[in-house]
């Protein structure tokens, strides 16, 4: 390099972080040194490269990763990154820690990420919770910005760790969000996954303009409507109640549900207490309890989301656009129903269609493609979600993934209803409106957090 190139970009890159400095902005890497950087697991290399910190992957290392000495709080954190290929998987360690007496010596960081996933999935930006919890918010929630990260070219990430909310942006598009209380306070790391196969080795991940604010924060925009993954039990934030989100069940009272076909909530089979709605077991049979429940307002297109904790061998199911028409149903709302079931156990998971009876499935008709990644244990908290645009087109969702989409009133749904139980419902799920149920099938099922926004 010619001296004068040389001192022109020394004097660029000292200037840059004056800039930085001035506006409020702390550099954490100065383009030429690992200075308050430490690497503690993982073979992968860590060099500096024209101004960047270039990561190199290696075949058989575990996960590899470089972190910051210092520690952080609430902050604002920017920085450029490039990937060449769509198998050089990373992440950003947001608030982490690092336990290098777990697996057997071999170490284990913990704490939350932004991924960088230049895969066909379309993920970056998502935010997971590497050691503990796996995936808070895949990008499937947020759809319409998946494809804002671009392969081979230098992207520009902007994370927010704000008192208990973490937001994402991927090229100036408001990526994901998450609202959670586990960790407060880490350190910031680069990390590089595992290479399994060795003709993968080599890939190098590029990351450079690396910036954080830690005081005088200033908020990046937002839209209205961009989905929270809230994680403390029915509560909303300030920016979803702007975004026009309501609780359904506000944790500690019935209000706004009824028993079906009825003016009152049951006085038995359904139990408030500790934040959570418990249909409780009366031996699987649907007409031994307190029946099933709606919500007094009827909906046209909306955003549903509800979480739901099931006990072994429990059906129950999250009905919609339920007209409450008293058609032969032995008291049981009709509608489209989003199936909870425990496919393990319940013998209704045999039933059906290629499977359209199992849980999160379009009950009697769509059978949900699930992902084993996302199945949660018997006895923990999954979360639904269910949207219905105002042209009629449906989703279902399961711990953010969507699991099937369909058109209501379309002719393949129409021909699916012709050959399901539903067939002798006149025009069956196709009301302009209806109530949201929750089922009593017998089972104890659990609920919590059911929130909408209509569309």
């Amino acid at each position: 390099m010619k001296k004068q190139t040389f001192l022109a970009l020394a004097l660029l890159l000292a200037t840059t972080g004056l800039m930085a400095q001035k506006e409020g902005w702390t550099s954490l890497f100065d383009g030429k040194t690992l200075n308050g950087w430490k690497k503690v697991a993982g073979a992968a290399t860590f060099t500096i490269d024209s101004g960047a910190i270039v990561a190199t992957s290696v075949a058989g290392s575990g996960n590899s990763l470089l972190v910051t000495d210092q520690v952080f709080g609430d902050f604002v954190l920017e920085l450029d990154v490039r990937v060449g290929d769509t198998t050089s998987y990373s992440e950003v360690q947001l608030r982490s820690h690092y336990d290098s007496t777990a697996h057997d010596g071999k170490g284990l960081a913990y704490g939350y990420q932004c991924a960088i996933d230049p895969s066909s999935r379309h993920w970056t930006g998502g935010i997971r919770d590497e050691g503990r919890r796996d995936w808070l918010y895949p990008v499937s929630l947020n759809h319409s910005v998946q494809s804002a990260f671009k392969k081979g070219q230098w992207n520009h990430l902007r994370i927010e760790c704000i008192s208990h909310m973490i937001r994402t942006w991927v090229n100036g598009l408001a990526t994901a969000c998450v609202v959670d209380t586990v960790g407060d306070r880490g350190f910031v790391g680069l990390q590089v996954h595992d290479v399994d196969n060795p003709e993968l080795a080599g890939k190098k991940i590029y990351f450079k303009h690396i910036r954080v604010r830690t005081t005088d924060f200033r908020p990046g925009f937002f839209p209205p409507g961009v989905y929270v993954v809230n994680n403390i039990p029915n509560d909303l934030s300030e920016y979803e109640e702007k975004s026009g989100w309501r609780l359904l069940f506000d944790g500690s009272s019935s209000k706004g549900w009824v028993k079906a076909y009825s003016t009152a909530f049951p006085d038995h089979g359904w139990v408030i207490k500790d934040g959570t709605l418990t249909v409780q077991a009366s031996g699987g049979e649907m007409d031994h309890g307190g029946g099933d429940i709606v919500t007094v307002r009827q909906y046209k297109a909306f955003d549903l989301s509800f979480d739901f904790k099931m006990t072994p061998g429990a059906n129950s199911g999250v009905k919609y656009f339920v007209t409450l028409k008293e058609q032969n149903t032995g008291g049981a709302g009709i509608g489209l129903e989003y199936q909870v079931l425990d496919d393990s156990l319940h013998p209704d998971a045999k039933l059906g269609r290629n499977g359209d009876r199992t849980l999160s499935s379009l009950y009697d008709l769509i059978p949900a493609a699930k992902q084993r990644q996302f199945l949660r244990p018997m006895g923990a908290w999954n979360t639904g979600r269910i949207i219905v645009t105002p042209d009629n087109h449906v989703e279902h969702y399961l711990n953010g993934v969507k699991v099937l989409e369909y058109e209501r009133g379309s002719a393949d749904f129409r021909a699916l209803v012709a050959i399901s139980k539903y067939k002798t419902w006149p025009d069956f799920g196709e009301a302009p409106e209806g109530h949201i149920l929750l089922q009593d099938h017998g089972n104890e099922v659990s609920y919590r957090s059911i929130k909408i926004r209509v569309l």
